[in-house]
């Protein structure tokens, strides 16, 4: 098993427009939740949909497809591995901030109407 690493695909779609940070360095930074859809039947027999948040950055040539491609609704893939960050909150209790880190973007669906 040492061939596992820390590696998570997702396809959904985005909650919201991206937003885009510029750095000084020249670094690009898209960061955007995004919604994945499961679904099952329930111990009745009832269609359940089942909708998971995923908080996702992305860096550089990944973060301009976002910028150019990309709009609230879009559905994508990535591919990326998963970070965590401690904090604490307001009453100080140490909380963890996740996210995934995208490294590579499909686009999918319907082409944007986003113009560059």
């Amino acid at each position: 098993m040492g061939g596992i690493k820390n590696r998570v695909q997702l396809i959904g779609r985005l909650a919201a427009k991206p937003e885009i940070n510029r750095f000084e360095s020249g670094k690009v930074k898209a960061s955007f939740r995004m919604a994945t859809n499961e679904y099952y039947k329930n111990a009745k027999g009832e269609r359940v949909e089942e909708t998971t948040w995923h908080n996702v950055s992305a860096w550089d040539k990944a973060a301009s497809i976002i910028e150019k491609y990309t709009d609230k609704g879009s559905e994508i893939g990535i591919v990326g591995k998963l970070s965590s960050k401690p904090y604490d909150d307001k009453d100080g209790n140490k909380k963890y901030y996740t996210e995934v880190i995208a490294d590579e973007v499909l686009l999918l669906g319907e082409k944007s109407t986003v113009e560059s």
